[in-house]
């Protein structure tokens, strides 16, 4: 339809099954545009400058429902997963070690509840090094003789590496400091999951600091 670059957005998707043909969106008054929930000035501005212009496919006929069924199970899912989020927060405010690290900057309520429930306790680590392992964040040497390498461990808890990975990546645009050594570590040629595990390697040293000693995060000035 050409209207919005991301076919996500709630906004959109009620519009968009706002009525039982599409080819009406074209013709729909600002007043009954501005009704629909989550569309203000800005989104009734952006829709009328698309009915200038707008125009269909002769497919629309048939495959318009599809389209509109489609926004529906999108939506759906939307409140489902908004659903679970609340539920895996609620369970998270019983957790001590949830709530430190979510005083860690980036670090949200379904990261940091995946990261406890799958940790346990920092106890199970010896060391910063051993967590860090656990958490996917470190490779183990690969090398040999003048071949130079690594290997991934067969310790990494893959569910608390993916929740590390969204967390550490959401850190590093929070803090000025971490995203610097981001961007070091972009410029000595890492690639971008290479230069977020790194920076999760150090943020491992912090975490494992915080959980024994049980305090929270501080951001360094």
């Amino acid at each position: 339809m050409g209207i919005n670059g991301e076919a996500d957005n709630l906004w959109f998707l009620r519009f968009l099954t706002s009525t039982d043909d599409l080819r009406k969106l074209a013709r729909m008054r600002e007043a009954t545009i501005r009704k629909i929930p989550g569309i203000g000035v800005k989104y009734a501005s952006v829709i009328l400058q698309w009915q200038k212009r707008a125009q269909f496919s002769h497919d629309v006929e048939w495959v318009g429902e599809m389209i509109q069924e489609d926004a529906v199970r999108v939506m759906e899912l939307h409140d489902k997963i908004q659903s679970l989020e609340a539920k895996i927060e609620d369970v998270a405010q019983g957790s001590d070690m949830a709530q430190t690290l979510a005083t860690i900057p980036g670090f949200g309520a379904v990261c940091t509840a995946e990261l406890a429930g799958e940790m346990g306790t920092i106890e199970r680590f010896s060391n910063e090094g051993s967590l860090a392992l656990y958490l996917g964040m470190a490779n183990l040497d690969n090398s040999s003789g003048k071949q130079k390498g690594s290997k991934p461990p067969r310790q990494v808890n893959t569910r608390a590496k993916a929740a590390m990975m969204i967390a550490v990546d959401r850190h590093r645009k929070k803090v000025l400091e971490s995203q610097r050594y981001y961007e070091k570590k972009r410029a000595e040629g890492k690639k971008h999951n290479q230069a977020v595990r790194a920076l999760g390697r150090h943020l491992c040293r912090v975490i494992f600091k915080m959980l024994k000693m049980n305090r929270r995060y501080i951001l360094s000035q």
